[in-house]
C-alpha cells in the first residue's frame, strides 16, 4: 500500500512538485522512523529550487502556517493541527547543484535516507521509493549513528548534542571514528543558541535513557559544555553514608530515578502528573530528571570540614539559586524554573520526615504546604537520591523507612488532591475589620497558621480563627 494515503499531505506536495517540474525529495527522519515502525508528524524536503515560494504555497493549499526559518539559506516550516496532532512540513533548497551534493552536507548516514516525491504514484511502497546513497541503510540495519563527513559539526555544531538525541530516543550506538570526531569539535557548541540546545537536550530528558545518555556526554566533556555549572561538582567527595562523589552521585540518581518511574508504571496517577506539560512540550518528568542532576549543585561551594566529618549545610538553598541560573540560561519557562528550583531547595525534607518513626501530622502538613504543586516531585527525587547512597553508614532499614514516608507523602499528596477545595475561616478582610490591623507581611504569618490549626483539625470556627489570630499577634 501506498504510504501517500497514509500522509494526504505528501499526495499534495507530490502534485505540486510534478505541476512546478521542480525536483523535491522527502529526506532523513520519515523513513528512520517508518523503518523502525514509528508513526511521523515531521517531515524534511530538500527542493531544487524556490522552497520558500512552494512552501508558501503549499501552506495555502492545507491552511497551514507559514514560518521563515532562514531567509538565506532559503529554509521554511509549515505547520498543521490536525485530530488532535501537530504536524512540521520543512522544505530548503539543495545545498548544491544535486541531491547527492545536498546530502553530503547531512547530518548522519541513517538521516541521508530519502525518495523522489515526483516519482511516487498511488501504489508506491516506502520500500519501492527509498533511495539509499550515503549507505544509510547499512549503518540502520546496524544500528549505528555516522557522520556523513568530518565537515559535519563544523556546518551545524547542534549535530554534537543530537548525535547524543538520536542515541537516547531510537537506541542507536555513536559510531567510534563519529564519537571522536564530536570529542575533537565539542567547543564548537558554544556557537549554538540556547533554544536549540534546550529543545535537543529535553529529547534526551524525555526518554528512558537519560542517565546512560548523560554519562557517555560526560566522558567526552560534552556535557560539562552545556552545562558548565557541573564542573565544579567534580571530584568533591562525600560523607561516609555515600559511596560516590558528589557528580557520580548526581548522575546515579538519574539512573535510581528512571528505574524508579518505570516500577511505578502501572501507577497512574503518578504517571499522569509526571506526564504533565510544564511548558513548550516539556513535561513535568523531564524537568525532574534535570533536577536529580542538579540537586547537589551546591554542595561545592558549601563544603565544611569538621574533623573528620563533611558537611554542606545550606547547599539546597544555595543550589536553588545556581539551578534557577542555569534554567534561565537555557531559556526554560518561569513556571519551570520555579518547578526545578523548588526541586532542589527540598529534595531534602522528605529526609529529615524519616529521622522520625513516625512524622507529625503537623510537619506532613508543612511538607505539602511548602512543596505545593512539586510534592510529588520531591518525594520521588528524594527516593531515588537514597537509592543512591549506599556508604558504610547507610542501612537497609533506613533506606526502607524513608521509602515508606516517600510512599506516604505522595499518597497523601494525591488525597488531598482529590478532596474538596480548601476554604478559610478567615481572610485578609477579616484582620483588618475585626482585629484593625493594617495588611503587612505580618498578614501571611497569622493566616498560615490559622489555616494549618484549621487542616490539623484544632481549630474550627471562626471566632477560634480569630483568637488565634489575636494570639498571633501578641507574640509578635
Amino acid at each position: 500500500m501506498s504510504f501517500l494515503k497514509d500522509y494526504p499531505q505528501l499526495d499534495i506536495i507530490k502534485n505540486q512538485a510534478i505541476k512546478k517540474k521542480i525536483s523535491v525529495f522527502l529526506v532523513g527522519g520519515f523513513f528512520r522512523n517508518s523503518l523502525l515502525g514509528r508513526s511521523c508528524t515531521d517531515f524534511d524536503f530538500a527542493v531544487q529550487k524556490g522552497a520558500l515560494r512552494f512552501a508558501k504555497e503549499f501552506s495555502k493549499k492545507i491552511k497551514g502556517a507559514f514560518v521563515l526559518l532562514d531567509a538565506k539559506h532559503a529554509c521554511a516550516r509549515v505547520v498543521k493541527k490536525q485530530k488532535g496532532n501537530t504536524y512540521t512540513f520543512d522544505f530548503a533548497d539543495f545545498r548544491g547543484d544535486t541531491i547527492e551534493k545536498d546530502l553530503l552536507g547531512r547530518d548522519f548516514t541513517i538521516n541521508t535516507l530519502c525518495c523522489k516525491m515526483n516519482a511516487l504514484s498511488d501504489r508506491t511502497s516506502i520500500e519501492d521509493a527509498l533511495l539509499d546513497m550515503k549507505k544509510g541503510l547499512k549503518d540502520f540495519k546496524a544500528k549505528r549513528i555516522k557522520m556523513v563527513s568530518s565537515k559535519a559539526f563544523m556546518e551545524d555544531p547542534l549535530r554534537l548534542l543530537r548525535a547524543f538525541s538520536l542515541e537516547a530516543t531510537i537506541g542507536f550506538q555513536i559510531e567510534s571514528k563519529t564519537l571522536a570526531r564530536i570529542k575533537k569539535d565539542k567547543d564548537l557548541i558554544k556557537n549554538v543558541s540556547a533554544e536549540r540546545i534546550r529543545d535537543e537536550l529535553f529529547k534526551i530528558l524525555a526518554t528512558s535513557r537519560a542517565a546512560t545518555t548523560f554519562i557517555a556526554m560526560d566522558k567526552i566533556g560534552l556535557l560539562e559544555k552545556i552545562i558548565p555549572q557541573v564542573t565544579f561538582m567534580y571530584h568533591i567527595k562525600q560523607g561516609t553514608y555515600h559511596h560516590l562523589n558528589v557528580w557520580k552521585h548526581s548522575l546515579e540518581t538519574i539512573r535510581q530515578l528512571e528505574k524508579l518511574i518505570e516500577e511505578l508504571c502501572e501507577q497512574e496517577d503518578i504517571q499522569g502528573y509526571l506526564a504533565a506539560d510544564l511548558s513548550g512540550g516539556r513535561s513535568r518528568k523531564s524537568i525532574l530528571k534535570l533536577g536529580a542532576l542538579l540537586h547537589d549543585v551546591g554542595k561545592p561551594d558549601t563544603i565544611m570540614k569538621q574533623g573528620k566529618k563533611l558537611s554542606f549545610h545550606g547547599h539546597e538553598r544555595l543550589g536553588k539559586a545556581i539551578a534557577r541560573s542555569i534554567a534561565k540560561d537555557l531559556k526554560l519557562s518561569v513556571k519551570e524554573r520555579f518547578a526545578l528550583s523548588d526541586m532542589v531547595l527540598w529534595h531534602l525534607r522528605p529526609g529529615y520526615l524519616s529521622n522520625f518513626k513516625r512524622p507529625s501530622e503537623r510537619s506532613i502538613f508543612r511538607y505539602l504546604r511548602d512543596t505545593g504543586e512539586e510534592a510529588v516531585s520531591i518525594a520521588l527525587l528524594s527516593w531515588a537520591d537514597q537509592r543512591s547512597t549506599r556508604g558504610p553508614l547507610t542501612s537497609q532499614a533506613d533506606q526502607k523507612h524513608h521509602e515508606k514516608i516517600c510512599k506516604d507523602l505522595i499518597r497523601r499528596y494525591f488525597k488531598k488532591k482529590n478532596e474538596k477545595p480548601f476554604t478559610r475561616l478567615i481572610d485578609g478582610n477579616d484582620l483588618i475589620k475585626e482585629l484593625k490591623l493594617q495588611p503587612s507581611p505580618l498578614f501571611s504569618k497569622i493566616l498560615n497558621e490559622v489555616e494549618e490549626q484549621q487542616v490539623l483539625g484544632k481549630i474550627e470556627t471562626k471566632k477560634d480563627a480569630l483568637n488565634l489570630a489575636r494570639k498571633v499577634v501578641n507574640k509578635k
